[in-house]
């Protein structure tokens, strides 16, 4: 079936439709990674986003029920130069297009993603609709489309209820704020023993576990609607060993009074140069977010960035100098992507064992 792809600023590509049909409204953004699409569909930061993938041809592998960081797609829509119709790998369970299809997400093939991605970074990161109603008409949809808003999605994907992941080390309190499978898996990993936390959860319930650290997860959205975690994460500041990944790394800073803004075109993919300034070593990170952390806002007195995205030099770490906490603003636990940056963990690990009762 055709379909098109509609941007507010009113370029249209047309293409054909796979995975379920009808029409969905997004925000529109690239990924770079040339293998992860099954991680990138289901990872919770892209919640309200229309994902494209810059690599030319997707699917090939299938999709299996292990390679998932949640239990379902997450993003709104899915945008590829070519689909793949028969996926050669021991561990395909199915088609990406069966996948999408019964998950009710639209996609679209067949379009120049080269065209749109140059579009995206020359103009930043804009709405846009999928459809394949053969009568689309752009005018009649325009207002719809740039009047679309992102509500509310870290309460979207967050954990209703607390979770509970035995091991036999350091107990480590996790606030879900869109969590990726993997944050789990590595801390599991390291003999720790898991409590997951809703995004709402008040700061007396998750220290009333007694918890050897805190952990704030990665998740979708502008920071500075989180206003109900900032609030929490200032009441857990200095009580616990914490550490925090993108969007945990943003709310931490916003509630140690800095500031953050959108970026033009944002840093998705898996293959983004970070350089540690302690070790004074560049790693190769998986990212995805659309916000940093303003520099200059930083209390320089009690906050020293850590890393630096060696792209365009916006803050990828910060060390917090009267408490043991710090955070990142790219992934560690990758999926899709290098592990390079997993020692972080362990870094993690020492430090509850430094700070521990």
């Amino acid at each position: 079936m055709k379909a098109i792809l509609a941007l507010e600023d009113g370029t249209i590509f047309h293409g054909e439709s796979f995975g379920a049909q009808g029409e969905v409204i997004g925000e529109i953004v690239f990924n770079t990674g040339m293998t992860g699409y099954q991680e990138v569909l289901t990872d919770p930061s892209y919640c309200g986003q229309i994902v494209a993938m810059t690599y030319p041809l997707i699917g090939n592998y299938g999709v299996n029920s292990e390679d998932i960081e949640s239990e379902k797609p997450q993003v709104k829509g899915f945008i590829v130069r070519e689909l793949c119709q028969n996926p050669s790998n021991w561990r395909a369970e199915e088609t990406l297009n069966n996948y999408l299809k019964r998950n009710n997400i639209i996609g679209i093939e067949k379009i120049d993603t080269r065209a749109l991605t140059r579009i995206l970074r020359e103009k930043g990161t804009m709405k846009g609709m999928i459809s394949t109603d053969p009568n689309f008409n752009l005018d009649d949809k325009i207002d719809e489309i740039k009047a679309y808003v992102i509500k509310d999605p870290v309460m979207c994907v967050t954990t209703k209820e607390v979770l509970h992941y035995k091991g036999d080390g350091f107990k480590v309190a996790l606030i879900d704020l869109g969590l990726k499978k993997n944050i789990v898996r590595s801390l599991l990993k390291r003999g720790c023993d898991v409590h997951v936390f809703p995004a709402n959860s008040k700061a007396e319930d998750i220290l009333a576990i007694n918890p050897d650290g805190i952990m704030l997860s990665n998740g979708p959205g502008d920071p500075k609607d989180c206003v109900e975690t900032i609030e929490t994460i200032k009441k857990l500041m200095g009580k616990k060993p914490m550490f925090g990944i993108c969007l945990g790394h943003q709310l931490t800073a916003l509630a140690n009074g800095a500031d953050t803004e959108k970026l033009k075109y944002g840093h998705r993919g898996a293959n983004h140069p970070v350089k540690d300034l302690e070790k004074d070593l560049t790693y190769i990170t998986s990212q995805n977010h659309g916000y940093t952390i303003v520099e200059s806002s930083m209390d320089k007195s009690r906050m020293t960035v850590s890393h630096r995205n060696m792209n365009d030099g916006t803050v990828e770490g910060v060390r917090y100098k009267d408490m043991p906490v710090f955070t990142v603003q790219f992934h560690p636990e990758a999926s899709p992507g290098p592990e390079d940056t997993a020692y972080l963990f362990d870094e993690f690990i020492d430090m509850m064992k430094k700070y521990s009762r």
